[in-house]
């Protein structure tokens, strides 16, 4: 039997700490407990640099709380005996960048594993020089990362199989409300104006948008794209150009400061655009991979924003409703004809079920999960999911990391201890999940 590819993981948004190494020792500025919005918000002049000099911002270990459990399960699971350990790779990245930049050093960090595993002797011994291929795992924005990386890659990308779990292919309502808010079931923070602040000039909120095809109700005559500046109401250009006038090099006149500020804005905008339709345009046989090699885990059965309202205001701009009554969970409910079928309106407390859909799966080919398929023993992470919501807690179930194994090994579950939901409005008889002989519950 041949040992498995070794894993890379890539975790979600503000999920990597944020060291800055200028600082000696290197000083922590983002972490589980630290949160110094003044340190790692980005320059305006070069959203690639922080906007307070001198500092030399890097990414750090990942999230414990969200992670640990996960890769400490599955480096154990994988690896048949001790003495020839499967290698499981973090990827922390700086969440803050654009994605196209994150997804060139992560192409550069699956060569080093690849390398760094044919220097291993078990997986030497084994032929790995042979076939040297990894196998990917991605939580919430790490799935962007690894379908942005395919896409740039192709069929040279040296990947056997991937899975996501509850990853915002289509995006999520809760950037919206990031953006204007400050806060938004996404992430770890509590609202501040700091964190509003910096969030609109952080090109990697820019990439969770929403671009479901239901939800968004706009006003006629206004813009329906998240990609046009004009379907932002004037509060988020005020902010940039506020942050034009604090931060600039040469901030010059209001008029400069505006046109400065407009630029920004629709760049980011025209980035974060240009990366979904890259992750849109995705064909599995493009990159040499099948249905049956990507696991999607979703996650539903949580309360979460499947609405997005936009008014017209005076004077004819945009206005965001942001209301309570947008939060919906209808999974598992039945809606009898002439009543329209809601039973979509879901998902994990941040992501939604339409924004998890991946373009390349069917809806057939989707694996759910809810609360409820946490094990009778994960009463610590039951009780996270009520502080940290179920989309941030999601990979620390155990069923989670079975099927994740059972993926990577090709192996059947003979005690039936993995399992799974299909999608909302997928029939029984037509779910064909990338696992075989899944327990249907």
């Amino acid at each position: 039997m041949k040992l498995p590819p070794p894993v890379i993981f890539v975790p979600g948004i503000t999920a990597s700490y944020l060291t800055d190494d200028y600082q000696l020792p290197s000083e922590v500025v983002w972490s589980v407990m630290t949160k110094n919005f003044d340190r790692f918000k980005l320059h305006p002049d070069n959203p690639r640099y922080e906007a307070n000099q001198p500092a030399v911002i890097r990414p750090g270990q990942l999230f414990e709380v969200a992670y640990r459990e996960l890769i400490s399960e599955v480096r154990h699971s994988l690896s048949v005996r001790d003495d020839q350990p499967v290698p499981v790779y973090p990827f922390g990245y700086d969440w803050r960048q654009p994605l196209e930049v994150v997804e060139r050093q992560f192409a550069d960090f699956v060569t080093e594993v690849v390398e760094r595993t044919k220097l291993t002797r078990h997986y030497a011994e084994d032929g790995y020089d042979d076939d040297p291929r990894v196998n990917l795992v991605g939580h919430s924005m790490g799935g962007l990362v690894i379908a942005g990386y395919l896409a740039d890659a192709g069929k040279s990308a040296p990947v056997r199989k991937v899975a996501t779990l509850a990853t915002p292919f289509r995006g999520s309502f809760e950037a919206v409300v990031k953006m204007l808010t400050g806060t938004a079931d996404l992430g770890t923070t509590a609202p501040s104006s700091r964190e509003r602040e910096a969030a609109r000039v952080l090109p990697g909120l820019y990439h969770l948008m929403p671009t479901v095809k239901r939800g968004i109700e706009v006003d006629a005559g206004l813009s329906d794209s998240v990609y046009d500046p004009d379907f932002w109401q004037p509060s988020i250009l005020q902010t940039i150009v506020e942050y034009v006038r604090l931060y600039a090099v040469d901030p010059g006149k209001k008029s400069q400061r505006v046109e400065q500020a407009n630029a920004l804005f629709k760049t980011l905008l025209d980035t974060a655009k240009r990366h979904r339709a890259k992750v849109e345009a995705l064909k599995l046989a493009d990159v040499g991979l099948k249905p049956d090699d990507w696991l999607a885990v979703v996650g539903v059965g949580s309360e979460t924003r499947v609405r997005l309202k936009v008014k017209k205001a005076a004077g004819g701009v945009p206005q965001f409703d942001i209301s309570s009554s947008d939060r919906a969970d209808n999974f598992g409910k039945a809606f009898t004809p002439p009543a329209p079928d809601l039973s979509y309106q879901t998902g994990d407390g941040t992501v939604p079920f339409e924004g998890a859909q991946p373009g390349f799966l069917r809806p057939e080919n989707l694996i759910c999960v809810t609360p409820d398929d946490f094990g009778y023993w994960e009463v610590g992470d039951r009780l996270l999911t009520r502080v940290g919501g179920f989309h941030g807690i999601l990979p620390n179930m155990d069923m989670v990391h079975r099927l994740i194994v059972r993926h990577f090994m090709d192996a059947d579950d003979p005690h039936g201890n993995t399992w799974g939901r299909p999608a909302p409005g997928v029939a029984p008889e037509d779910w064909a999940p990338a696992i075989d002989g899944l327990k249907r519950v």
